[in-house]
């Protein structure tokens, strides 16, 4: 009865081998179809070619659905000073997303300041990035689906099962073929970082009714990897592989600061598109991506980009003083890596951030191929 049974289904996927490979693009490989019962593969705007198989199967690596949430003080007892975490605030709420819980579930779907939203995680691209999950009058719900692209993770939805890409927040197999989320400004940040910015944020538990090794790193010595894991494209020799960029598009510029110059240089004055901005750098945040235990991992920093721009029109410009700390020169007040005004004749405002995140190169241009890079390509 076994080998009968092994037989047929055998014999099953060679039909459906050769059925895939008639169809066209209009119908899922093989070792997908009987995962998708709900999603429209005729309506695509990909290659399946570019879309592999990462190893876990649909929902092997489990979404978090209204994570539950702690205080600081809770969160310190498992917690490093540096551990890095996404910090979001949407109308006046914080939140940090531990990397140490994302880096097992890679998606939480949560709801802050009364938006619901999806925080992101993508270990293999290291891209962190929060999306609403309005659509419409439908509110989604996101899963991991298992599927690469760019060596990229591919969301789905709950509701369609259409195919999201984690890169761009772009649909992009299904209903919502086309479709773009809206990207909800973030930053990732150490925790003590956190922890003294908004002392009275919530931050995501451990408990998570999953056993997972939180705070071990499954992808240890990533960072240092000599090659993308599960990237089948051309890389671009601009820069290593591996280098951490702070990116994001801006009208028709598209434009990547590498951590290496930000770090070296922790102040960037800039304009993108006709607008000033300002792209901070400040030690303080470990690699999730590093040595087993994530809190050990290397320093990497924080960055984040800011509109120079001011609710009454000035513009203002930034250096360090002799202290190291960040000022205008307009003013000389003093500011924070994360664009409050914290002493001085601007004490109490606040710099806008802008829509850019920490991505590994490879990934970002192979997804922005256009990309120029800020200290090359002026």
């Amino acid at each position: 009865m076994c080998r009968l049974l092994g037989m047929m289904m055998m014999l099953l996927g060679l039909v459906a081998s050769w059925a895939w490979a008639q169809s066209g693009d209009c119908m899922p490989r093989p070792s997908w179809q009987f995962d998708w019962g709900m999603t429209d593969f005729c309506n695509s705007s990909v290659d399946f070619s570019e879309i592999i198989a990462g190893g876990p199967p649909k929902d092997g690596i489990p979404a978090l659905t209204d994570p539950k949430l702690e205080s600081i003080a809770q969160a310190q007892t498992w917690l490093g000073e540096r551990a890095p975490v996404i910090a979001v605030e949407i109308n006046g709420e914080a939140r940090a997303y531990p990397q140490a819980v994302l880096t097992w579930h890679e998606i939480a779907n949560d709801t802050l300041g009364g938006v619901p939203i999806a925080v992101t995680f993508c270990p293999l691209c290291n891209s962190s990035l929060v999306f609403d999950r309005r659509v419409g009058d439908a509110v989604l719900a996101f899963g991991v689906s298992g599927l690469l692209r760019n060596s990229d993770m591919v969301m789905y939805d709950r509701q369609t099962e259409s195919w999201w890409q984690q890169f761009s927040g772009e649909g992009i197999v299904g209903v919502y073929n086309g479709t773009r989320l809206e990207v909800i400004p973030s930053q990732v940040m150490g925790f003590a970082q956190f922890a003294a910015r908004y002392p009275e944020g919530l931050v995501v538990s451990r408990e998570t009714g999953f056993s997972r090794r939180y705070g071990v790193n499954p992808y240890e010595g990533y960072d240092s990897a000599p090659f993308p894991f599960l990237y089948r494209g051309e890389l671009d020799k601009r820069l290593p592989a591996m280098e951490r960029v702070l990116a994001g598009v801006f009208g028709d510029t598209a434009q990547a600061y590498p951590f290496s110059v930000l770090s070296a240089q922790r102040v960037i004055n800039d304009t993108l598109d006709g607008q000033p901005v300002v792209a901070f750098w400040q030690a303080g945040v470990a690699s999730a991506l590093d040595t087993r235990t994530l809190d050990d991992g290397a320093e990497i920093g924080t960055a984040g980009l800011f509109a120079r721009t001011l609710d009454d029109g000035r513009v203002l410009t930034f250096a360090l003083d002799a202290a190291g700390a960040f000022v205008d020169k307009e003013t000389q007040s003093t500011w924070d890596a994360f664009g409050y005004a914290v002493a001085g004749e601007l004490a109490g405002a606040r710099l806008q951030l802008l829509r850019a995140a920490p991505h590994f190169w490879f990934a970002w241009v192979a997804f922005q191929p256009n990309t120029s890079v800020f200290g090359q390509d002026e």
